[in-house]
């Protein structure tokens, strides 16, 4: 069929009108600072193979799970990855999903019911407002960190007596790299008896004395209600698993639409899991080179004298905001010239005015590569 929905047409015409037109492009194979691989697991043959050991030792010689979880698909690894990371991540029970979005789509869209009310920051992943939208409880957003201006929110509204109030944050935000005020947020919904929710996709494997995320290492895990760590960034595998108490994880598996109605994971996705977290386990140099490269990276954007163009960040993620589609492009484009893969963030996935440049910092970046990372960005701006 050659003909193609006008309003669809129009709205692909407004994006390249926009500059902001997104296209599928393979991967590059030059110094990576945009990937979310954070400590090289994603191409570690040492993990591969030790994820193939396991499928041979349980005797899961097999390519898919066979169906969804709860018919055919729940092979023994399922049980031996979740109970190895409850205990990892100190909680009660811990269930895995496909894909970080799945988890997110899951328990928003199951868990908040009618009558409830759900308080998101502002900027919440993707996943967790498509979720939300799925909700039956009304949702109201607050601003980006900002405690005051929750209670705020919290305190317009009248609730009734059965009502439950969800409260939901990241402990690192995606686009800028920031952490969030999680002993307040804490101790303000235990004091409210607010149930606090946590996506940790960007603290997995980079907080914590062995990657079990800020809220283990903050000591919080017994005042959150739920925790999501997704496995596609620093455990640079596939998958999510969402912590919480046996009854959420009961809840979750007879009620959450994404991880009831679909094949679950092959056996060696999940065997891919449970090899890196039992090598975080053991304490891997990866996560004490990745600190270093961090302060490393910080320390010479102050020397350049441009640390003021980026949001504060103690994480991996490092952002410069420079406003516009194209002058973004432009400066992305020269660390192209010298072999350097960095991401630019175009509005609307950023709002407008607030594009940036995505910095992704890892463990097998060298500290001459993040020299001359800077090196580059500082003459690129002065072009601008």
């Amino acid at each position: 069929m050659k003909r193609f929905p006008s309003k669809l047409i129009k709205s692909l015409d407004k994006r390249v009108q926009n500059n902001s037109l997104r296209e599928l492009k393979i991967a590059g194979e030059d110094v990576d600072f945009y990937s979310n691989d954070y400590l090289g697991f994603a191409s570690s043959h040492a993990i591969f193979s030790k994820a193939q050991k396991l499928c041979e030792t349980y005797n899961l010689k097999q390519n898919g799970a066979t169906g969804s979880r709860l018919i055919s698909g729940n092979h023994q690894l399922y049980q031996i990855t979740e109970d190895f990371l409850a205990v990892f991540h100190q909680t009660e029970a811990a269930l895995m999903f496909n894909s970080g979005y799945d988890a997110n789509i899951g328990f928003f869209s199951s868990v908040p019911q009618k009558g409830d009310l759900i308080f998101f920051d502002e900027l919440i992943h993707a996943s967790i407002r498509d979720g939300i939208s799925m909700s039956t409880a009304k949702a109201y957003k607050f601003k980006h960190n900002d405690i005051d201006d929750l209670q705020d929110k919290v305190s317009r509204h009248d609730f009734k007596e059965d009502s439950s109030i969800y409260v939901v944050t990241e402990a690192v935000f995606s686009m800028d790299g920031d952490l969030a005020p999680l002993l307040q947020l804490a101790s303000l919904c235990n004091e409210n008896n607010f149930y606090l929710i946590v996506d940790e996709a960007h603290s997995t494997g980079v907080f914590g004395d062995h990657g079990q995320g800020l809220v283990t290492q903050l000591r919080l895990q017994d005042k959150i209600f739920a925790r999501i760590h997704t496995f596609g960034k620093a455990i640079g595998a596939h998958g999510a698993v969402i912590f919480g108490s046996k009854n959420l994880k009961t809840y979750l598996f007879n009620y959450a639409r994404s991880f009831v109605y679909t094949t679950g994971l092959p056996p060696h996705a999940v065997a891919t899991v449970l090899a890196v977290f039992q090598e975080l386990e053991k304490g891997n140099s990866a996560l004490e080179i990745l600190k270093a490269n961090i302060r490393c990276f910080k320390s010479e954007l102050k020397s350049a004298k441009i640390d003021h163009y980026f949001i504060e960040s103690e994480s991996a993620i490092q952002c410069a905001i420079i406003p516009g589609n194209e002058n973004v492009k432009k400066i992305a484009s020269k660390f192209q010239e010298y072999n350097y893969l960095v991401k630019p963030i175009l509005s609307p996935t950023v709002p407008k005015g607030k594009e940036r440049l995505r910095f992704c910092l890892h463990s097998f970046n060298s500290k001459e590569e993040i020299k001359s990372l800077v090196g580059i960005l500082r003459n690129a701006l002065k072009e601008i």
